[in-house]
């Protein structure tokens, strides 16, 4: 099975929002499991000495006497529509730079070229350069690094201009 097919097995999987897929063939063994949010663990109140002697003191609770006067909020959205994204093109982790100790391939403000690699994104063990499809300026790094990301997921803003 070749890369661009199991990629496709896993924009299909999580397209159909599968748990869980084993596919097994003669010479392949491929298991891909989503990751689920972790349990809410449940904790029991232990009453302590100090806690058991602890007495509230009561509350009073008072009107206001004339009424709030609501406001509407107003939430200035940036205008992003000069901008270029570039997305995912695989689901993985994604990372700034090859190692945690040289710098990362695109920084907020640089000057990027069509085929630079601004990004790793790594799938089953697997590290894929992403490359840019558009020269201009890094305006935006929309992904935290060591993160995981979805298939078409924004990760850069690029100023074209």
């Amino acid at each position: 099975m070749k890369v661009q097919e199991i990629i496709t097995l896993i924009d299909f999987i999580s397209k159909k929002r599968l748990d869980e897929v084993k596919l097994e063939t003669s010479n392949l063994k491929l298991s891909i499991k989503k990751k689920t949010s972790p349990k809410i663990i449940e904790q029991q109140l232990v009453a302590t000495p100090l806690a058991a002697s602890m007495v509230a003191a009561p509350v009073q609770v008072v009107a206001p006497t004339t009424p709030i006067k609501e406001t509407p909020v107003t939430v200035k959205e940036e205008d992003n529509s000069k901008y270029v994204t570039v997305k995912s093109p695989m689901i993985g982790t994604f990372y700034r730079s090859s190692n945690p100790e040289t710098p990362s391939f695109a920084e907020v403000g640089a000057s990027i070229t069509k085929g630079q690699t601004v990004c790793i994104i790594e799938a089953m063990k697997l590290f894929n350069e992403i490359e840019s499809e558009v020269s201009g300026t890094i305006v935006k790094v929309l992904v935290e690094d060591a993160t995981p990301v979805e298939f078409d997921q924004a990760l850069f803003l690029v100023d074209p201009s």
